[in-house]
């Protein structure tokens, strides 16, 4: 699949949006090709695909492709979270080796569910790019989604890059993509009406939103 536009974010006729990974967390332009992030709709939620250089390191994790990989984020991975203004989010990291990590989160960190399985999840590597495929059920997103971020790590060491969709704005002297602060917002319905409800699935059901 092949996209020509140039903005971040972009919706279509087809119930799509791309997003554009352009600069490090901490605002600086990235020094290659930007990850692309694109979403979809599709009839179990919300496809998610990835179109991305391929760096190679680290090298790939030892769980088994097509499985859930603890501590993902210490590897080459490209992750989107969706969340909604009350601090309820889904993170969701793919891997160009074939692994992948989905958490639950009621408010900042606070992580209730993790390793939940992916529909459809491939991840095929061409060179210097790889592409990874997956669906993510809509029972994961929490009630009324309006904010989004997607961030892309690779390298090890002093050589560990880390990108952002929506990068900190204030000074840190290190990356968090916790810093809910900084998600960008999302309109779900155009990815898919379906998408936009107020009422919590089973899932979500089991968790009031955390106090502010």
């Amino acid at each position: 699949m092949s996209f020509t536009t140039e903005e971040r974010g972009k919706a279509s006729v087809l119930h799509t949006m791309d997003f554009d990974i352009q600069t490090t967390w901490d605002k600086k332009a990235v020094t290659h090709e930007p990850v692309r992030v694109h979403l979809a709709e599709d009839q179990s939620g919300c496809r998610l695909e990835v179109h991305a250089p391929f760096f190679g390191s680290p090298p790939a994790p030892a769980a088994p492709s097509g499985q859930p990989c603890p501590q993902l984020w210490d590897y080459e991975v490209v992750e989107a979270f969706f969340m909604n203004d009350k601090h309820q989010y889904v993170e969701v990291e793919l891997c160009p080796h074939g692994q992948h990590l989905v958490l639950i989160l009621n408010g900042r960190r606070n992580i209730v569910q993790e390793q939940l399985p992916l529909l459809e999840f491939k991840a095929e590597i061409s060179g210097n790019r790889w592409h990874g495929s997956a669906v993510v059920p809509a029972s994961y997103l929490p009630p009324s989604v309006t904010k989004f971020n997607a961030f892309a790590i690779h390298g090890e060491g002093e050589d560990r890059v880390y990108e952002a969709l929506y990068p900190a704005t204030q000074h840190h002297d290190t990356p968090d993509f916790h810093r809910l602060e900084y998600f960008g917002d999302i309109d779900m319905s155009r990815v898919s009406p379906s998408l936009v409800t107020a009422t919590p699935s089973d899932l979500w059901n089991k968790y009031p939103p955390p106090s502010s």
